[in-house]
């Protein structure tokens, strides 16, 4: 096995995981808070790469060429519109079919998922869209004498490795030692009693959501400054294998979806360097069957318990 080349299957493989992770996270916060899957999600990460896009373009249109400010305020704008999709979706996909039969908030998270698709391939057509890259170069890491005996991770997998991690750590400072925390929490645990308890259990929701969103959109601004290139159809992937990657963690666990995001993107990666591109789906989505099988809550998941 070549150093060089097991390395760079496993910087790849961290890289996509960190991206897989991002967007689990909305998964695991939805289910855990009102047990529901957000199928629209995946779009969303589509629709933050056509902010992304958009925002940069008129950044540069209006002159701003500095690249720490034009980061930034991509960001920023990417994180505020997808939030205010994540609310929208929610008031009006999940909150009034709350109490339905789990069947109903599906089909309508299914039709909000095909609604936004359909819109953004008629606002910016079908063809793929791309921007420019942003930054170039890499850290190069030696494990021979011969000239290609080397790994690298770029510049901007780098930075996708640090913002991942650092939206992780302040994800889980916000979960666990602030007031919204704990109103999720509280929430996620028996939404009944904390409305008793004064918490507007509504509001909660509606910035799980938002949360949800913003953390995907972080994946999908990554993405597009690694990649270059998005169209309106990305979402859907993307989203089933995050969501996938929750499930292997274990849905409703953050912990979970960052340790699953990572894993299957290690899983892919490897199997692609070593077997072959084509079944690297088909033997991610084994490994997840194999692992429920043996372990239904997923790798960091509880137990369901029946209540009575």
């Amino acid at each position: 096995m070549d150093g060089h080349i097991f390395g760079q299957q496993v910087v790849n493989g961290m890289v996509l995981g960190m991206i897989y992770g991002l967007i689990a996270v909305g998964y695991s916060m939805v289910y855990g808070v009102i047990g529901m899957i957000n199928f629209a999600h995946g779009d969303v990460y589509m629709i933050s790469a056509y902010i992304t896009g958009i925002t940069l373009s008129v950044l540069a249109f209006f002159g701003v060429q500095a690249l720490l400010p034009v980061l930034i305020i991509a960001l920023l704008v990417v994180m505020l519109v997808t939030g205010v999709y994540g609310w929208v979706i929610e008031r009006v996909a999940y909150r009034p079919l709350r109490g339905s039969p789990m069947l109903a908030p599906l089909i309508s998270a299914i039709g909000v998922s095909l609604f936004l698709e359909a819109y953004v391939q008629i606002a910016q057509g079908p063809n793929p869209q791309g921007i420019k890259p942003y930054l170039s170069g890499a850290f190069r890491f030696w494990t021979g004498t011969g000239v290609d005996q080397f790994f690298q991770i770029t510049y901007i997998q780098t930075v996708i490795v640090v913002v991942a991690l650092a939206s992780m750590a302040g994800l889980a400072y916000l979960i666990g030692y602030t007031s919204l925390g704990r109103s999720c929490r509280a929430t996620q645990q028996d939404s009944k009693m904390a409305t008793l308890l004064g918490i507007d259990t509504n509001r909660i929701i509606s910035m799980v959501f938002v949360i949800g969103s913003v953390s995907a959109s972080i994946a999908g601004f990554l993405v597009t400054l690694n990649y270059g290139s998005f169209d309106f159809y990305i979402g859907f992937v993307v989203g089933i294998k995050a969501f996938t990657a929750a499930v292997l963690g274990g849905i409703g666990s953050l912990p979970g979806a960052l340790l699953g995001g990572l894993l299957l993107g290690l899983l892919e990666s490897l199997f692609s360097g070593y077997v072959s591109t084509d079944y690297k789906d088909v033997f991610s989505f084994s490994v997840l069957i194999i692992v429920l099988i043996f372990k239904p809550s997923g790798l960091l998941g509880r137990p369901a318990v029946e209540k009575v």
